[in-house]
């Protein structure tokens, strides 16, 4: 796997993710600099050696922004405006991408968001490990290249992240569902108990551990959410009202003693709990396909996108002799009971395939 020439990294918005971007990156011995509009933060940021200055090495090689989602894509821009290298490579880590895609069009941009967080907040919650097999997705377009891709997955596999790519607007629509909604229910259902515990001050005292379970992310840091979830309302309004069908089946059942309903769905929620799968397939379930390919824009987005259709997850890239203007190969990693099918997708879109088990 490829890494950028210049092991120098900025990261804009030292917060919980930003900051612990920064600290997994000095980890893995980079240089890191980093900015924030609350300069008490950087001062605490340079304090604790989060980060060794404030200001971007001329050489800077990757630039992250954490910022809310809703400042992100003015940020990119103005930052790829300002730093004009053609190595250079910026993503983000917000939470929707759809419109911060479209509102950047720049091949030195490629988007991501990992799947991690804490109930912890801002700069002090800050944990080098906090990407350690977390999922981190990228959602690549057609203006991407290999190259760039590769040298980006290879910084996020070093600080300790699963990388996986979708396109941007697959990524709000599947996020809506894992993270959006959880977190919207978290904060209702903490919300019901705590009116009903002002009645009854002995009900937060049963907490057990399934409410608890249920409401941990509804401790997170409010400020970051709204942002998000306005930005992609469209795909959360979806899920919510699919699952209001769903709740709305289980109380008609239970006024009417439909016992056989109640116990369907427990027992297809049980199983499909059990199957869910762990951050990453071991390597016995994987199948590795061999593509050629040449590095240029639009081939890994026309790879990613025959992924995303047939709902496969590219575990991993490896990007092998990606020479510019020459023909290279890709080495995906992918669940290998999807093998087949995904390598007569990209047969059909005229790439070769290889498949290694």
């Amino acid at each position: 796997m490829t890494s950028p020439s210049s092991r120098h990294a900025h990261v804009v918005g030292l917060g919980l993710i930003g900051a612990s971007v920064a600290l997994a990156l000095r980890h893995a011995g980079w240089t890191v600099t980093g900015t924030d509009l609350d300069g008490d933060v950087v001062l605490a940021a340079l304090a604790a050696h989060v980060i060794e200055g404030d200001v971007p090495a001329a050489n800077v090689g990757l630039i992250v922004i954490a910022t809310p989602a809703g400042s992100v894509a003015e940020l990119a821009r103005q930052l790829l405006d300002e730093h004009v290298s053609p190595s250079l490579i910026v993503t983000d880590v917000a939470g929707v991408k759809g419109s911060i895609v479209r509102a950047v069009d720049d091949p030195r941009f490629l988007a991501g968001h990992p799947m991690a967080g804490s109930e912890q907040r801002g700069l002090r919650g800050a944990r080098a490990d906090l990407f350690n097999g977390c999922t981190w997705v990228l959602t690549p377009t057609a203006a991407t290249r290999p190259a760039t891709y590769g040298e980006l997955h290879g910084v996020l596999r070093e600080i300790g992240a699963n990388v996986v790519a979708v396109s941007a607007d697959d990524h709000d629509r599947l996020v809506a569902l894992a993270s959006h909604v959880p977190h919207l229910l978290a904060g209702a259902l903490m919300n019901e108990a705590a009116r009903a515990a002002e009645e009854d001050a002995v009900l937060l005292q049963m907490a057990a551990g399934g409410f608890r379970d249920m409401t941990r992310v509804a401790a997170g840091d409010p400020t970051i959410w709204p942002d998000v979830l306005f930005e992609n309302r469209a795909a959360i309004v979806q899920t919510l009202r699919a699952l209001e069908e769903r709740l709305e089946t289980l109380r008609t059942a239970l006024d009417d003693g439909s016992r056989d309903v109640v116990e369907r769905s427990l027992s297809t929620a049980s199983v499909a709990r059990r199957q869910l799968p762990g951050r990453a397939l071991s390597a016995e379930n994987l199948a590795y396909l061999r593509v050629s390919v040449s590095d240029q824009p639009g081939v890994l987005a026309s790879v990613t996108m025959a992924a995303s259709d047939l709902l496969v997850n590219i575990y991993d890239i490896e990007i092998a002799h990606g020479i510019e203007g020459v023909s290279g190969t890709l080495l995906l990693a992918i669940d290998a009971t999807q093998s087949e099918v995904f390598t007569a997708a990209l047969l059909a879109r005229g790439f070769s395939v290889a498949i290694e088990r």
